[in-house]
Order: C-alpha cells, then structure tokens, then sequence
C-alpha cells in the first residue's frame, strides 16, 4: 500500500493504446508526469523529462514497452524506467498507475515497484 494519496488524472478511454498523457506539476504537485498506455494494453507512468536532454518524453513514441525520447531517440523502459539506448545514460523514475474502473490513478513520487 502506498501512503501517497492518488490522483484521478483522466479516464481509460481518453488513452488510447499507443498514446500518451501529460500530467503538469500543478496536478502531480511535483514534476511534470506522463501517463503511458503501452501496446501490451498496460499503464504505465514516467518523469516526463528525457533524462539525456530537455524533452518531453509524451511527444515520444511508445513501442512495445518502451518510450522512445522525440530529441535525441534515447529509449527508456516503460515498466523500470531504465534507460536502454544512447544518448541516455541515467534511469527515469517511475510512478505507480493503476486503473479503478474507467479512472486512471498516479501516485506521484510512489514507484511503480512498490
């Protein structure tokens, strides 16, 4: 369990699989972050800084589990945050997403792990 209170950041239909949400810092109350819905039909949540440059990482492309950086091409793991090709070198933190009914839910600052 996780003692972060979630945030409703939008429902399951409005992600279609492939696509993207950007949740600003005045919603998360931290750093901007993006919610991602993978082709394996999965959520999953990032910092949405590009850890290499000053990108967004939900202007990328998904594919498969990973998020592909629009500026450079770095790719990170959707599902660790790890960075899996150059230009990046330094992992993105994840965050815990999870589907309630039609609502998305983030834990901003909770790893997707715990």
């Amino acid at each position: 369990m996780s003692s972060v209170d979630p945030i409703r950041v939008g429902s399951v239909s409005e992600v279609p699989e492939g696509e993207a949400l950007l949740v600003p810092a005045a919603t998360t109350g931290t750093v901007p972050i993006t919610v991602f819905h993978a082709e394996d039909g999965e959520f999953y949540a990032l910092d949405d800084r590009c850890t290499h440059g000053a990108a967004s990482l939900a202007e990328g492309w998904i594919e498969d589990d990973q998020i592909e950086c629009p500026l450079h091409g770095a790719a990170f793991c959707l599902r660790t945050g790890a960075a899996l090709t150059l230009p990046a070198t330094v992992d993105t933190r994840t965050h815990r997403v999870e589907v309630d009914g039609e609502d998305l839910l983030l834990y901003p600052g909770t790893p997707a792990s715990s």
